[in-house]
């Protein structure tokens, strides 16, 4: 993520920010410039600070704006030109235009889950878009377009179970309640779990089915993940009453890869989208790190460097190994778990290299 800055004081912000907590200017994400933007009531609305009203950015202020709807519940601080909006209508933003179900948001426990869960889900977007990768919604492709159903356990019915089929995302929302999600990651064996990387890890599904399924990747795809055909349901259950493989570090990035090659191809583009994010926030606050030792590595950044643009695998490599070192001494410091608590082996390396090309080649 890139470092935001307020136009109105010069305050630092978060991507999440809706408030300068400096100057206290209203804030809203602005796609189309990629800025977090001040903001101003539009001079034509009568008082009040309603976020579905009109609104003047500090710095452009010949752009009429509005507010997503879901600014409302407070869980959007993206805007739209209102050019662009109906009058009267409820306008979605680049990010919730794919929500098809969200919870029950008369109870208020839901509505906090929903919110986080939009926090998570607003910075995959943004990943997305700046990887320029095709996100088609269910409008522009009724098959197979982009689609968010975000449920809740129902008494008496199987829980909801997080995955991804034919371009419909499924999160259960309880995912959004650390406790829970922590009590989920111990019960699995896993080193990892949070929201994001499950917008991820299921994005990963469907860019699998974009750009590889159907297309002349498919046979570099199976060399190196294996074949997908495989019977995913008995992989799975074999996965689950087996393990992992002994040696899974050697080949895989996680054990969850081992599954099936849809999971490893998931999995390994989860970690891409890992590296590429904080990369860019790494370099946005300047960071460098040269350790010293034979194999420290160094990091080799410039003020200019786009992880998000077209660079060799091994440049991003030998960037994000010395920092992801870093970063989990720094969480050690603070007598936390590693931030970053998987092992990048040579042919994990050369899938990401897959999934690099896949993206850049367009």
């Amino acid at each position: 993520m890139q470092l935001f800055i307020c136009q109105s004081c010069g305050a630092r912000l978060y991507f999440e920010n809706h408030v300068c907590q400096s100057c206290n200017h209203r804030l809203g994400y602005l796609p189309d410039v990629d800025r977090i933007v001040a903001l101003v009531r539009d001079k034509r609305e009568e008082g009040g600070g309603d976020p579905n009203g009109y609104w003047r950015a500090v710095g452009l202020p010949d752009l009429r704006l509005r507010f997503c709807t879901n600014a409302l519940y407070d869980a959007c601080n993206w805007l739209l030109p209102a050019d662009n909006c109906d009058p009267g209508s409820e306008p979605l933003c680049d990010a919730c235009r794919f929500n098809r179900i969200v919870p029950n948001l008369d109870d208020a426990r839901n509505l906090a889950r929903w919110r986080r869960i939009e926090t998570a889900k607003h910075w995959l977007i943004y990943t997305i878009k700046h990887l320029k990768l095709p996100l088609p919604d269910r409008m522009e492709d009724p098959g197979h377009g982009l689609a968010f159903k975000f449920l809740t356990p129902v008494r008496g019915a199987p829980p909801p179970l997080t995955g991804h089929d034919e371009g419909v995302i499924v999160l259960n929302a309880e995912e959004a309640e650390d406790a829970i999600r922590e009590r989920n990651r111990t019960v699995m064996g896993e080193p990892y779990r949070t929201l994001l990387g499950h917008f991820r890890h299921e994005i990963g599904h469907f860019y699998w089915d974009v750009l590889v399924r159907d297309t002349d990747r498919i046979n570099r795809c199976r060399e190196l993940f294996g074949d997908d055909r495989a019977d995913y349901s008995a992989a799975l259950k074999h996965h689950y009453a087996e393990g992992a493989p002994p040696d899974w570090q050697e080949n895989y990035i996680s054990a969850y890869a081992t599954a099936h090659p849809w999971e490893d191809f998931a999995e390994t583009w989860a970690q891409y989208l890992h590296i590429v994010d904080t990369i860019e926030t790494a370099n946005a606050y300047g960071l460098r790190v040269d350790p010293p030792g034979e194999s420290g590595g160094t990091m080799p950044l410039s003020a200019d460097f786009d992880p998000y643009g077209s660079h060799p695998i091994e440049d991003l490599i030998a960037i994000w190994l010395p920092l992801s070192f870093a970063m989990n001494s720094l969480a050690r410091s603070m007598g936390q778990n590693d931030l970053y608590p998987f092992i990048i082996s040579p042919p994990v390396v050369e899938k990401l290299g897959f999934i690099n090309e896949l993206i850049h080649r367009r």
